[in-house]
């Protein structure tokens, strides 16, 4: 089969090039499709098209394409059908993302077929209602001259558990602290149900005292952020790569709280490298934009000049001022940074 078809251009996130190379299309008859996931981006491209202007003249006004919303890895012009096919990430210089199925990313914490294939001998488990044991292998018992394939635990003074494969949700592989070896419970003994008991009593005691906590946050007055502008909008879609679905969800969740007028309180976990500064980024300059001053706390002096650096290089292209302190700093330095931070001078 022979395909006439060339590859996307690459435009380097130049939109006049990008304009001109559509309306050159548009005259030989050709249809355009952006393709994108993310409607906002789209909808960034149109406001870019309609508002883009050279000497005076708008050039984009009359460029037309047709939004498809699912996810393609490269865009490409198919000169026999007249299809010009452009992606979004490939439009703002981006790195494409592929997707992973969601069910791959559900995990729980009872054990799977997959986890007890990797067991060895020897390895703890907890049974939620017998507490710690060892795991002893795969075992054929005869259940009332049934045969039924069972795991087999190993308790206290050498008691034994058969665990049939269909309650294998009741145990989960031991989590504990490293390096210290856990105390094996004994079959026949209140200890386990009573160390449950009180933890159950911890628990609830704890989550009383949030309670509490968080009545008390919810009547105390913070700032209320105002929502996304137009230059928020702006340094989103210029992330180079693709976010993550953790890395949308925590950025909403985050705007979502700081526009709420009380204060907000949240906590991000993640990896090394799985786009936790990015988070920060977008946060620092929501609070920047509306005209707050933002402060950076770092537990090492390389990571504030580090931080300081990635704040700065993402931030190149808009309107704020971002400084650091850190003992490598003169004193001269560190006293000039805070005099400017008390004139207001510095934004993050």
């Amino acid at each position: 089969l022979r395909f006439d078809v060339s590859p996307q251009p690459n435009f380097n996130k130049n939109f006049q090039l990008l304009i001109e190379d559509l309306e050159k299309h548009q005259k030989k008859g050709y249809t355009t499709y952006i393709i994108s996931e993310n409607a906002k981006q789209i909808e960034r491209i149109h406001t870019i098209f309609k508002d883009y202007v050279v000497e005076d003249v708008f050039i984009g006004e009359h460029t037309k394409f047709h939004p498809q919303y699912f996810t393609l890895h490269e865009g490409f012009i198919d000169h026999t059908t007249k299809t010009v096919v452009y992606t979004d990430h490939q439009i703002f210089d981006r790195y494409h993302r592929f997707r992973i199925k969601d069910n791959l990313r559900k995990s729980s914490q009872s054990l799977t077929i997959k986890e007890l294939t990797g067991l060895q001998k020897g390895d703890y488990v907890t049974h939620i209602d017998y507490g710690i044991g060892i795991f002893d292998g795969l075992e054929i018992i005869d259940q009332g001259g049934k045969k039924t394939e069972s795991i087999r635990l190993l308790y206290k003074d050498r008691d034994v558990l058969y665990v049939g494969i269909q309650s294998l949700h009741r145990v989960a592989k031991y989590s504990g602290k490293e390096g210290k070896e856990p105390v094996l419970n004994k079959l026949g003994t209140t200890t386990w149900k009573t160390k449950k008991a009180n933890t159950k009593k911890k628990v609830k005691k704890i989550a009383y005292d949030l309670i509490k906590l968080y009545a008390k946050r919810k009547a105390t007055q913070g700032f209320s952020y105002s929502q996304d502008s137009y230059l928020q909008t702006e340094l989103e879609a210029s992330f180079i790569f693709e976010d993550t679905p953790d890395q949308i969800t925590s950025t909403a969740a985050v705007k979502k709280d700081m526009e709420k007028a009380f204060p907000m309180d949240r906590l991000i976990c993640g990896d090394v490298g799985f786009g936790k500064t990015e988070i920060a980024i977008r946060a620092a300059f929501k609070a920047a934009v509306d005209g707050k001053q933002v402060a950076i706390l770092v537990p090492t002096t390389i990571l504030a000049f580090q931080h300081y650096q990635t704040f700065t290089k993402r931030l190149k292209d808009y309107p704020v001022n971002i400084d650091y302190i850190n003992r490598f700093r003169s004193t001269k330095q560190q006293k000039e940074t805070l005099k400017k931070l008390e004139e207001g001078k510095i934004d993050i």
